[in-house]
């Protein structure tokens, strides 16, 4: 497998609590270096890497990490970085409302965000460490009602990351226009190749030179 092809899926991430604009300017030097599809940066960042990169992919999460914000809050989140320069838009569900078996509060939230970025990109993170099968299931089908682009596995901040069996689990049950990001302790060559060969279209990592080094 050609190391630019996965590259160029690659969401090239810093999401730390403690991260300086030092190294978040680092991570937009190696993304541009790299030719990864984006760099996925915390929200306080995103007009000032716009400033400095203009043609660079930018990424950022709202409702992150634990997704329990509300609504309005998350609509305001998103706003702002689109507003600030943002491309695309990586939001928590809520997974408290997955856990009382209200499905439709969760698409309703998908689909008032995405209606709020427009055209631009939104990946659903569903920390699937955190749900069973059936509610997998279950999110599966608010991601694609809900009109988002993408479903990702994991926020990167949970007890555990991205696994391939949810990725097949994914691809069962997503809507034929729905993509997959899988993020969360994808580290090493054989990892990016096991992901992308299940059928990833993005893969979150702070980990892309091992690409290029193995």
């Amino acid at each position: 497998m050609d190391t630019r092809k996965i590259l160029s899926i690659v969401d090239h991430t810093l999401l730390r609590p403690t991260s300086s604009w030092a190294e978040i300017k680092g991570l937009c030097e190696e993304a541009i270096q790299l030719e990864t599809a984006s760099v996925c940066i915390p929200p306080s960042f995103v007009k000032r890497v716009r400033d400095t990169f203009n043609d660079l992919c930018i990424c950022t999460v709202i409702g992150f990490p634990l997704g329990y914000s509300t609504t309005t809050v998350k609509i305001a989140e998103a706003k702002e970085a689109i507003e600030d320069g943002a491309d695309e838009i990586d939001m928590v569900i809520n997974q408290g409302a997955v856990k009382d078996g209200n499905f439709s509060e969760v698409t309703k939230e998908i689909s008032s965000i995405k209606a709020a970025i427009g055209n631009h990109c939104l990946k659903v993170i569903v920390e699937t460490c955190n749900l069973t099968e059936q509610e997998k299931i279950e999110v599966c089908k608010c991601v694609t009602d809900g009109g988002a682009d993408f479903i990702k596995t994991s926020t990167g901040f949970g007890v555990s990351g991205a696994k391939l069996e949810d990725i097949r689990l994914f691809k069962e049950h997503i809507g034929p226009n729905i993509r997959i990001k899988a993020a969360g302790g994808i580290s090493e060559k054989q990892d990016f190749l096991n992901f992308y060969q299940a059928g990833c279209d993005r893969i979150g990592t702070s980990h892309g030179k091992n690409l290029i080094t193995g």
